[in-house]
């Protein structure tokens, strides 16, 4: 899958789609599939053997038998494959919710909106209890006279019964084959619902199969048979608009730019202006909807995506750290890394103070098991991973969004050993960051506003220097 899946898709939905629509398909095919031929062929040897006996008692038999698959169809019709479309999709919101509420219980009690926050949740249970209680309603008068219709043989076999004493007055026979077919008929009642049990296991079985191929249908990156190689390191954007999946608007709208290689290119502008979507385009997290995104004159779409991701490092404001080593945490990048080689990048990204301050140095583990580091921390060992990978290109995603300012500064050392020589192209928030950057580009609704060196834009008096007077007032805001 492109990267740009796992933005839209979240934890606990693929959690729910892979693992119990996994189990739902394996219970079909290991319990319910070999029903089939106990459900098929009980009901047509039985039909043959009462036919066999007496063929005017066999029809009196499949008057309540039709009646009652009648009204079986009825009930697991459209309405039920329908509801069977709507319990999934209930659930996965409920698992979804369940992760999401979990995962966020440190923020919800820090800030104490406990209630706040589960309302959500709570909602999708609701949601959920509502669906399933209409739905069981639905079926409560057709269920009714199913039970009536299917344990009503005798009912419809004794007047027949009477009628054959009355016209032939061989009583005994006659008396001998209305016991055998009042003990043989439960046998359709029991196949019956077998038969509406294994309808319901198979409409899940159908579902959960269409869910998985949901997932898996994707649209997944396209790889050339004959992949052209890397010849440089440059960027370019030429005439790219992008419309994410599912929407109508634009995200970027005709974005034309050059990033040199070698040189930096920072991308600044309000929330929602298009700066990650232009990063993560860069990195082919999706495809283009119009235009081309070049990386040393060759189309992302034509370079194999291995070779892509191996030329390029991130570090994003959101960290990924995984909960195991240090050590192994920086050599995510390049596991066959020395130990000499991570010691270095630990020195050059102002690392040393984090893993001097270890008990176990490089070897003690991130997470429950182990410590924790603030996000300040945790942003410099993610610039140590993307310098020991030594890609290339580096997309920066405002590093130090979690950082204090001691971090902070001590991060901009780091990315300036980081970035030595490479192509950058950073967002960035905190304006004080991009002053040294070769070139800036000011976005705006999805579209490039403006373009220039720092200077340039301040002279321009446009977007920028607003920007730009609104971040020095908001430093020198002071509590009295």
């Amino acid at each position: 899958m492109p990267l740009g899946f796992f933005d839209s898709h979240t934890s606990g939905r693929i959690r729910k789609i892979i693992d119990d629509n996994a189990s739902t398909t394996h219970s079909f095919l290991a319990h319910q599939l070999p029903d089939i031929a106990t459900t098929a062929l009980v009901p047509v040897a039985v039909i043959v053997l009462v036919f066999i006996f007496d063929w005017r008692l066999g029809i009196a038999c499949l008057i309540p038998l039709l009646v009652a698959l009648m009204l079986m169809m009825f009930s697991m019709g459209a309405k039920g494959r329908q509801f069977m479309r709507s319990y999934m999709n209930a659930l996965e919101d409920m698992n979804t919710e369940a992760v999401e509420y979990v995962r966020g219980i440190p923020v919800v009690k820090v800030f104490q909106q406990t209630i706040f926050s589960f309302k959500n949740f709570h909602r999708s249970i609701m949601d959920y209890n509502r669906m399933v209680v209409q739905y069981t309603a639905m079926w409560e008068k057709p269920m009714s006279a199913y039970t009536v219709v299917i344990n009503s043989f005798v009912f419809f076999l004794a007047p027949v019964s009477i009628l054959l004493i009355g016209n032939t007055g061989n009583v005994a026979s006659v008396l001998l084959d209305f016991f055998l077919f009042v003990l043989i008929t439960p046998v359709f009642s029991g196949c019956v619902m077998k038969s509406m049990y294994l309808d319901q296991a198979m409409g899940q079985a159908g579902q959960a199969v269409e869910r998985l191929e949901n997932l898996t249908a994707y649209q997944t990156l396209t790889v050339p048979e004959t992949a052209k190689p890397l010849t440089g390191y440059d960027i370019r954007f030429e005439h790219v608009s992008f419309t994410y999946p599912g929407m109508t608007k634009k995200a970027l709208d005709n974005i034309c730019f050059h990033v040199p290689q070698g040189k930096t290119v920072a991308l600044v502008g309000a929330s929602g202006s298009g700066k990650t979507t232009v990063a993560r385009l860069a990195a082919r997290f999706w495809e283009t909807s119009e235009g081309r995104v070049l990386v040393g004159d060759v189309n992302v779409n034509e370079i194999k995506p291995g070779e892509l991701m191996q030329s390029v490092a991130f570090v994003f404001q959101n960290t990924r750290l995984f909960k195991t080593t240090l050590l192994d945490n920086i050599r995510y990048g390049k596991p066959d890394a020395t130990i000499e080689e991570v010691e270095h990048v630990v020195d050059r990204t102002q690392c040393r103070d984090i893993v001097d301050r270890q008990p176990l140095r490089l070897n003690t583990r991130i997470g429950a098991e182990g410590t924790y580091l603030s996000g300040g921390e945790q942003q410099r060992i993610l610039l140590a991973r993307a310098m020991l990978k030594n890609a290339p290109i580096i997309i920066l995603d405002e590093a130090t969004a979690f950082a204090d300012p001691e971090s902070e500064h001590l991060i901009y050392e780091a990315f300036a050993a980081l970035s030595k020589g490479k192509t950058v192209l950073m967002i960035a928030h905190r304006l004080t960051s991009v002053v040294n950057a070769d070139q800036i580009l000011v976005l705006d609704n999805g579209k490039i506003a403006e373009a220039g060196t720092h200077r340039e834009l301040i002279s321009q008096n446009g977007l920028y220097l607003k920007m730009w007077n609104e971040y020095q007032q908001s430093v020198q805001w002071t509590l009295k």
